[in-house]
């Protein structure tokens, strides 16, 4: 499923915390991890002197790290930004998955700052998968942890039945076929759209869409799930994917994504911005096929 893995790293402390939860991959098929870190600048004349001997050990100690879990590992380098790397070296390693880092304050703010995790989220050309780090305190010093190292446990796949939900469907029978028995099926009647003019036809949308879900269910059932529930809930999309993520212990969100609107959207209250910035579990972001054109 996730033959080659590309893990953006800062190199912080929460990178570390990324490579923790990575070898939950190890079970859909990634074999190859290459660590990227982008220094950020246009020429090799503008790298500060000593930071390629300062920053190069950190790489070479988290490719250890890797290799020591089974990984077949590279680190690269980069001197460009980190969107622009990313997104070069997956193209040219045929990535089939981006890992970016992040936790819940970082993300907050990067809305209004255009930080890492959002700028890889939103130009993303492969599907991403967002770790979410929780911080935690020992002895008054703060560190991050993994909240998840298996992504296979239970599956929460979020549908409003569009093109770019039905393109990431697969990763959910995919997901079935590397192990997962449990799959939750959302489809959120969406209250801004129905709540004027169309409130008396609420039976029959939940009708019409719990067939559509069954459909995804047996095909679910087929290749092996054996606890596949739906879920048709009234309201906000954004919210009530959130409501029923804390409400539940779901270990992976997937979601289809419209591809590189997705940060001009941000403002306008994007689904999947929301549920990137408040999950507290990981989320699977897939971009439309020409944008996902990995094949390993």
């Amino acid at each position: 499923m996730f033959n080659t893995i590309l893990i953006a790293t800062d190199l912080a402390k929460a990178s570390e915390r990324v490579l923790d939860s990575v070898r939950g991959l190890i079970p859909l098929g990634a074999q190859t991890a290459i660590l990227v870190h982008a220094l950020g600048i246009k020429h090799l004349e503008q790298m500060p002197h000593g930071m390629a001997y300062f920053i190069e050990p950190y790489l070479k100690k988290q490719k250890e790290r890797l290799e020591a879990e089974g990984f077949q590992a590279a680190a690269e380098l980069a001197l460009g930004s980190v969107v622009e790397e990313v997104n070069r070296i997956a193209d040219e390693r045929q990535a089939s998955l981006i890992v970016v880092g992040s936790h819940g304050a970082t993300l907050a703010r990067e809305l209004f700052l255009g930080g890492t995790a959002l700028n890889i989220v939103s130009h993303a050309i492969r599907p991403v998968l967002v770790i979410r780090l929780k911080t935690a305190e020992t002895g008054g010093e703060a560190h991050f942890e993994a909240m998840c190292e298996d992504f296979r446990e239970h599956v929460l796949y979020c549908t409003d039945f569009s093109d770019p939900a039905e393109q990431a469907f697969p990763y959910v029978e995919r997901l079935v076929a590397c192990g997962t028995k449990r799959v939750t099926l959302l489809h959120v009647q969406d209250r801004t759209r129905i709540e004027k003019y169309l409130s008396d036809r609420l039976p029959e949308f939940n009708e019409i869409d719990r067939r559509r879900l069954q459909l995804l269910q047996q095909r679910l059932e087929q290749r092996g799930a054996t606890e596949v529930r739906i879920e048709i809930p009234y309201g906000l999309p954004g919210q009530e994917i959130i409501r029923l993520a804390r409400e539940e212990d779901y270990h992976l969100i997937v979601l289809g994504t419209r591809g590189r609107g997705f940060f001009a959207e941000a403002f306008l209250g994007s689904v999947s911005l929301q549920v990137v910035r408040s999950s507290p579990a990981p989320v699977l972001l897939v971009p439309p096929p020409k944008m996902n054109d990995g094949s390993k």
